[in-house]
């Protein structure tokens, strides 16, 4: 899928939905990791995680598609638009999409090293080697 095919899309999933128009541009960002899209304040574009679409498919990429549009049309609003923001959550709820990235759920926890110190016997617990 394209930049462009991205774009249309969001466009009909915020007619489908929302049933105002999305004039701004969408791409995909590949340098995202545990987050499934971003909606840019500053000029309004909507960034998508390719991962979504690719290990995820298509359902999943609407519901992260759903979730940048609420904030996108509630910021477009003068509404709040932040996670905490009851709006938000109404809103969501509402056109059913995702309120957490499936992506989250298969990033790596932190593996920790333990060392022990060879005098006293303390405990050390270190994320690098």
């Amino acid at each position: 899928m394209s930049d462009q095919e991205l774009t249309e899309l969001i466009q009909k999933v915020s007619q489908e939905y929302f049933g105002k128009p999305f004039i701004h541009r969408a791409m995909f960002n590949s340098r995202l990791r545990t987050t499934g899209g971003r909606f840019h304040l500053n000029d309004r574009h909507i960034d998508i995680n390719l991962r979504i679409y690719q290990e995820f498919g298509n359902q999943a990429l609407i519901g992260v598609i759903k979730h940048e549009l609420c904030h996108y049309h509630l910021y477009n609003d003068g509404l709040p638009a932040q996670h905490k923001d009851r709006s938000f959550k109404v809103l969501l709820k509402q056109v059913g999409g995702l309120r957490y990235s499936p992506i989250q759920s298969t990033v790596k926890s932190k593996t920790y090293h333990v060392y022990e110190c060879s005098k006293c016997h303390t405990i050390y617990r270190r994320v690098k080697k």
